[in-house]
């Protein structure tokens, strides 16, 4: 009778399904139970999620992976798929989530790969004061995620200036270009209107977090929207006064300042804009070779 893999001890498991390594999701010091870990889906094809412990009262969630699908060149060709770099970030979302139930985790960049579990916990190791204070930093915080885009229904100008009694306006050249140049300065002063109103979320907003940080704004290609993103931030705020940031949000999106833009907010969130170490961190014998 053949045995389920998944039931083999860790070092059975990788030596009866070839090889694997090992994918570290995120560091903490409130591991979740084998059982809760074992509920998340991690990458596909590999073992189920568990906890490897650390010197100081760390411990590691990590995955064992095909080795095979996750060397440099099979990686690099996965992450330049768009289907498969959705899957992996995915995978690794779900990993980084699942970790988080108990307490303060600190996310590590997507494929952080070793080749075995003692390289993991030795790279963990030699950056546990580092690690320790990214966990005070977080712990008992959440990430909240807010766009700020140019509201869609705003006023804008016409192709073509209505005459008295509603009639179309004569086909007059110097006509046209003045409703253009009409037009151009309805739309930079709409814009400008619109950054100040982003301007002023980000000011409030900031005044109920820990800390916050802007990434880069997207295109409308990846948002979605047929509006510029004129705000792309994030909110490292306290647990306990996370209904005051909601309630900031809410008195925002009734402001009449506010009127020209449209605040899109999610959360809570593991807080992943605020996991960074202060240097990169040191992956120990990541080239995986097959």
């Amino acid at each position: 009778m053949s045995t389920d893999s998944a039931e083999l001890p860790h070092a059975e498991r990788r030596t009866a399904e070839g090889d694997f390594v090992t994918y570290v999701f995120v560091v903490t010091d409130s591991p979740p139970s084998a059982g809760e870990l074992a509920a998340v889906a991690g990458h596909e094809g590999g073992g189920p999620l568990r906890a490897v412990a650390a010197a100081g009262g760390l411990s590691l969630v990590v995955q064992d992976v095909p080795a095979a699908r996750f060397d440099e060149q099979a990686l690099a060709a996965r992450l330049n798929d768009p289907q498969e770099l959705e899957r992996c970030v995915l995978a690794h979302h779900r990993g980084v989530e699942g970790s988080g139930g108990r307490g303060a985790v600190v996310p590590l960049p997507m494929a952080t790969l070793y080749l075995s579990d003692a390289n993991a916990v030795e790279a963990v190791e030699r950056r546990e004061a580092d690690l320790r204070a990214v966990l005070g930093r977080l712990r008992s915080r959440t990430e909240m995620a807010v766009k700020v885009h140019i509201s869609p229904s705003g006023p804008a100008a016409g192709d073509a200036a209505d005459a008295p009694g509603g009639a179309p306006a004569p086909p007059d050249g110097r006509g046209y270009l003045s409703r253009a140049s009409a037009r151009q300065r309805e739309s930079r002063d709409r814009h400008e209107i619109a950054r100040s109103a982003a301007h002023t979320v980000d000011l409030v907003l900031r005044r109920h977090a820990v800390a916050a940080t802007r990434h880069r704004a997207q295109s409308e290609q990846l948002t979605g929207r047929p509006t510029a993103q004129l705000l792309n931030a994030a909110y490292l705020v306290d647990d306990e006064h996370l209904r005051y940031f909601r309630s900031a949000l809410d008195r925002l999106r009734a402001d009449e300042r506010c009127a020209g833009v449209e605040i899109v907010a999610s959360g809570p969130w593991i807080p992943y804009s605020f996991a960074g170490l202060d240097a990169p961190f040191d992956r120990v014998a990541t080239e995986v070779r097959v």
